[in-house]
């Protein structure tokens, strides 16, 4: 009897010790999170902390934080650049990101930073892990669970003396990891890989430094120097990097992104495909997604409703709304010389397009638009031209700058905005420049469709 009972003991204990080391039952993930850095083409929004934001659809996104850093690296440079998220085994996050505050990209350093989190409400653990003793640098972390070594890989960016390969290092706690070693060199120099595992497959998307393009390679191992490049070459934009690939939570397709930094600095483009394996990718139309903010260089990770809701409440979404031109889907309303006008984004200063959307001045039932960067400046109609113009609290200012917001007259999911005191009149663009004008062509509809979007 005491041997039997000394054995159900130590099974009860051994089960116990399972429980607590198990992964925990994961809900469905049913929205994604989006990690990133912050640049503007004239650095007016550069910020080299660590940013959230968050999306339902995974294509339009909501800036957390008001798109402030959620947290800053303490040590080392000061700064990030390349945040990875990763939902390790037991179900929390890992976060990666190179230690790089600006862009001095010819300095060399050895460390990633990392910080641990249950649930990307709050970070626990800071610290810079060394992955190298090589003169170069450790850029674009990315990580992978490597269920036959029982390990994650961790991969980056570096140059090994001879050329640029992604190398990699193996870690059960991403606190110790093991030698560095090439994990892939396939005879030019490359950059920004992106990791993700899809049941028995390993893909891996990378830039080629020697023509500027993205690719896809695959391995059904992930092992070091197992890869075999399967897809032609991808770009949007002159040049770009970056590649980011997630497949939707629906489990029906995959997207691709890209970080396009010429002709203009921090424009994301995106690709979609029904199967990552087919080499089939399609551009997006940029009227079907709204990457965060100002974003640079970042990686997406599905979270749950839970999850989602739990990042909203802590970092709360921002205070203004941007409104995105139908049929010109590149550019936003903005104020330029106190102008109302159509503007390809990204510009500087970012702030133009930014706009607290309050109660209307003439009718609470309507909108107004006041400017973030000039408050107390509102959009008014002036002779059916849109100014920024202050308020002097007048009758006709209040109804100028007074619009009713209804289903959008090209697209119903979008928006249009009728004037106030001039009721056959809508808010549209002509030449890039905003008026309100009568609407009755195909044109006028599109013209007068705007996407409000933060």
């Amino acid at each position: 009897m005491n041997l039997r009972r000394r054995a159900l003991a130590l099974l009860a204990a051994l089960c116990a010790v399972l429980a607590v080391n198990a992964a925990p039952a994961s809900a469905a993930n049913s929205a994604y999170v989006f990690a990133y850095f912050t640049e503007s083409p004239n650095m007016n929004g550069a910020n080299y902390g660590l940013h959230l934001a968050v999306s339902q659809d995974g294509l339009n996104w909501t800036p957390l934080n008001q798109n402030n850093p959620v947290v800053t690296p303490t040590a080392g440079t000061l700064g990030l650049r390349d945040p990875f998220v990763l939902r390790k085994q037991d179900g929390t996050f890992v976060i990666l990101a190179t230690d790089l505050n600006g862009t001095d990209f010819g300095q060399q350093n050895q460390y990633l930073h990392v910080w641990d989190s249950t649930d990307l409400t709050s970070f626990t653990g800071y610290r810079r892990i060394r992955m190298h003793n090589l003169a170069t640098h450790t850029w674009a972390p990315t990580a992978f669970w490597d269920a036959a070594r029982g390990q994650y890989g961790i991969v980056y960016s570096a140059h090994n003396g001879t050329t640029d390969v992604f190398m990699v290092n193996y870690t059960t706690d991403f606190r110790t990891v093991t030698a560095n070693q090439v994990y892939f060199s396939p005879g030019f120099p490359v950059l920004d890989g992106d990791i993700v595992v899809d049941g028995p497959t390993f893909y891996l998307y990378y830039k080629n430094l020697s023509n500027g393009l993205l690719y896809g390679a695959r391995s059904t191992t992930g092992a070091p120097n197992s890869y075999t490049t399967y897809t032609s070459g991808l770009r949007q934009g002159n040049a770009m990097e970056a590649p980011l690939l997630i497949k939707n939570n629906a489990g029906t397709g995959w997207w691709l992104w890209g970080d396009s930094f010429s002709p203009v600095n921090n424009d994301y483009y995106a690709w979609s495909s029904t199967s990552v394996g087919g080499n089939s990718w399609t551009a997006l139309s940029q009227r079907a997604y709204t990457p965060p903010l100002n974003a640079k260089h970042g990686s997406i990770a599905g979270i749950t409703s839970a999850e989602y809701n739990a990042l909203v409440s802590r970092w709360g979404t921002p205070a203004w709304t941007r409104l995105k031109s139908s049929n010109f889907p590149d550019r936003y309303v903005r104020h330029a010389d106190l102008v109302g006008r159509l503007d390809a984004y990204p510009f500087d200063p970012y702030q133009d397009q930014l706009w607290r959307m309050v109660p209307g001045l003439a009718d609470s039932a309507g909108v107004s638009f006041e400017s973030v960067n000039y408050p107390g400046r509102y959009l008014r109609h002036h002779n059916y031209e849109i100014r920024l113009d202050p308020s002097d609290n007048t009758a006709a200012f209040r109804a100028d700058a007074t619009f009713h917001r209804v289903a959008g007259l090209a697209d119903s999911a979008w928006s249009s905005f009728r004037s106030h005191n001039f009721p056959d009149r809508y808010l549209r663009h002509g030449n890039y420049l905003l008026r309100v004008d009568p609407i009755s062509t195909a044109t006028d509809r599109a013209d007068a469709t705007f996407r409000l979007t933060p």
